[in-house]
């Protein structure tokens, strides 16, 4: 004897499935047409999903891992993309500056922002390397982060000391403090975006960066064209930054990584001190880096000045942060293959691989520039850029030099020497007041641009010395264990 009920339940299910389909990614419109639901906004909807129910249980980092790791070619293409995009906020904000309100304030905005990445080496405080390579976690995550949320507030607290030593007031002031909250933020993302890579799902990193840098953009740029009101707009920048790392940044990364042990004061304080020399190191190389920044504002030179050398080095950047983008996802490949002894010849030759890398790179970027890129610069700011073009060559080859230096210390700080070249900073500080007051007061903007690149080669020369020491050494003890 058959079952009726289910007879009758198996007909009902006929005519639900002829009449209205299981709904997996679309929506039926009120006459029951079939429609495909955008999949950007179907994403933002199982984000969002996803977060509230997380709220809901009231533990975010006890939720299932829905992203899967070791990926290698989708790690490079987020975090280009990522990277790229926080790269460009500054040169192309100073683009849009430049065109909505001026010259002179766009080198007031150029010098602010200036202010705001030496300020950003603090928060860092040197750990992203460290962290990522610390391939045994002998750091809790939680530590790292409370070590970060220190160093933000500290950071945050000598900015606002600075701006009233250096009597900004009004617009300048407020708009320091706006960008220094955006940059604030961003060293905040970027420890758990360092988790993320140490957990090998970098491409996440790279997908909340790149998204936090287009907020930060578009609402910087949208203010600034409603107000004409830097103030305003740093302040937006900094409000879309902040809402971008607490919707997407933080859950994304207490979702995507194991549940992290609980701080320690004694490892945070030993994180402090282990990180101290390297963000001393990066530090002193940042203000290495702007001292002819410093030195014409110093020389009380006009804004402009502030405006055109940052946008001849905005091309040189280009060549770091290409560099940056090659390097960084190999930084815990690195790391594993120092600590293999049988694996350190293919360490050797992945350092002169990048090297050569750099040298390709920067003359690229020279043959560019002497084709279209004063041209399209001209066209970019709206000013005239063809007296500058020997200027821009010159700038390019600091870039070149600026990028080995940049990858040279990521790879002493593998070799956990990074204690070794704060007396090459120092000498090289020196070194810089001497070379670029003498230079900027004789020629001033051009003296600063020749200057630096004489600063930066005389840092590389120390570096490269330093490691070969530092090599040969590991080498001979080596051959004495044997």
């Amino acid at each position: 004897m058959r079952d009726t009920g289910s007879i009758h339940d198996a007909g009902r299910s006929r005519r639900v499935s002829q009449e209205e389909p299981k709904r997996n990614d679309g929506r039926w419109t009120r006459d029951k047409r079939y429609r495909t639901v955008n999949p950007v906004r179907q994403l933002i909807n199982d984000w969002f999903d996803r977060l509230m129910g997380a709220v809901s249980d009231g533990d975010l980092a006890g939720q299932d891992e829905e992203y899967d790791s070791g990926r290698t070619s989708r790690d490079f293409m987020w975090n280009s993309i990522g990277q790229g995009a926080w790269g460009l906020v500054f040169p192309i904000l100073t683009i849009v500056v430049t065109q909505l309100v001026g010259v002179e304030r766009a080198g007031m905005f150029a010098f602010a922002f200036v202010l705001a990445n030496l300020l950003y080496i603090l928060a860092n405080y040197g750990v992203r390397t460290y962290q990522v390579s610390d391939i045994d976690e002998y750091h809790s995550f939680a530590d790292y982060q409370v070590n970060r949320i220190a160093t933000c507030v500290i950071m945050f607290i000598v900015g606002f000391i600075v701006c009233r030593i250096a009597g900004f007031e009004g617009e300048m002031g407020t708009m320091c403090m706006g960008i220094f909250a955006y940059r604030a933020v961003d060293a905040l993302g970027e420890v758990y975006e360092g988790r993320l890579q140490q957990v090998d799902k970098l491409y996440l990193g790279g997908v909340s960066l790149a998204l936090r840098s287009v907020v930060a953009f578009i609402l910087f740029a949208l203010f600034l064209l409603i107000t004409h009101n830097l103030a305003t707009a740093s302040i937006a920048m900094a409000v879309g930054s902040l809402a971008t790392f607490l919707f997407v940044t933080f859950p994304l990364t207490m979702f995507e990584s194991p549940r992290s042990m609980p701080p320690s004061l004694r490892s945070v304080g030993l994180l402090f001190r282990e990180c101290f020399p390297v963000f001393l190191a990066l530090f002193l190389y940042a203000v290495i880096d702007n001292m002819p920044k410093f030195v014409m504002q110093g020389a009380s030179l006009p804004y402009d000045n502030q405006l055109y050398f940052n946008a001849l080095y905005f091309p040189a950047q280009a060549i770091l942060i290409t560099v940056q983008l090659v390097y960084r996802p190999m930084l815990v490949k690195m790391a594993n293959a120092w600590a293999d002894e049988s694996r350190r010849s293919r360490f050797d030759l992945l350092i002169v691989a990048m090297v050569a890398f750099i040298v390709v790179i920067t003359v690229i970027g020279i043959a560019f520039m002497a084709w279209v890129g004063i041209p399209l610069m001209s066209f970019l700011y709206g000013l005239d850029f063809s007296p500058y073009a020997q200027l821009s060559y010159i700038m390019l080859a600091a870039g070149g030099v600026t990028a080995a230096i940049d990858f040279l210390y990521q790879v002493i700080t593998i070799l956990r020497r990074q204690q070794v070249v704060m007396g090459l900073y120092l000498i090289t500080f020196g070194f810089s007041l001497l070379v670029l007051i003498l230079m900027v007061t004789m020629m001033e903007l051009e003296g600063a641009v020749v200057g630096y690149l004489i600063v930066m080669a005389i840092l590389l020369i120390l570096l490269v010395r330093e490691y070969i020491t530092q090599r040969l050494k590991f080498a001979r003890a080596k051959s004495g264990r044997r």
